[in-house]
């Protein structure tokens, strides 16, 4: 048996330092940031629909798609990031499945579905298990201007726009709070897996 693991939290939050963790570990995870990267190339159907949707300003020079001026568009406008996401997600989420199955096929003990928006998007029933990577707000306030290069405000607008990672804290089967060293989180989520059965 399989299980199936959802990985979240916020933005900023650690969330990639933990997923490089179960790599590490030869349990594979199934990115969905680089699957939404991947269903938006051009030729691809979702490009399309993104492009006859918003237009060819969202456009680099070159014809791919400027995830900045996309981003932009869409933060600001919850109706047109609502279209984004209605066009984006359907394309995404048949992709996790396919692959979700594919891993479970091959008798993975375990298999990671890493999610971003695992509770906004009401995917928690793609995964057994929820793991939430938790900072507090100061920090993931400071991570994100500092990764990004980012003003206060504009940060701020963008970890609103997602569930409170405390929140989902809550909500979750097991959590890492990453505030402290790599180390740490390490032990962690080698805890938990322990607890799982897994490792």
């Amino acid at each position: 048996m399989t299980l199936v693991i959802g990985l979240t939290g916020s933005i900023a939050s650690g969330k990639s330092t933990v997923a490089k963790m179960f790599k590490d570990m030869d349990i594979p995870v199934i990115d969905a940031d680089q699957i939404s990267r991947d269903v938006v190339q051009p030729g691809e159907p979702a490009y399309q629909e993104i492009v006859e949707t918003f237009g060819e300003q969202v456009l680099e020079e070159g014809g791919d798609l400027d995830r900045k001026k996309l981003g932009k568009v869409v933060f600001a406008d919850e109706t047109k990031r609502k279209q984004l996401n209605g066009i984006v997600h359907p394309k995404v989420r048949e992709e996790m499945i396919r692959r979700r199955e594919q891993y479970k096929q091959q008798q993975y003990q375990a298999v990671v579905l890493d999610i971003p928006l695992l509770f906004e998007s009401n995917l928690t029933d793609y995964v057994e298990k929820i793991l939430v990577v938790y900072v507090d707000e100061k920090t993931q306030l400071e991570r994100l201007m500092e990764r990004d290069q980012s003003g206060r405000e504009d940060a701020e607008e963008r970890i609103r726009a997602q569930i409170p990672v405390k929140k989902k804290a809550e909500m979750a089967d097991a959590v890492i709070d990453n505030t402290g060293t790599v180390e740490g989180s390490l032990q962690q989520l080698n805890d938990i897996l322990h607890g799982w059965e897994i490792v």
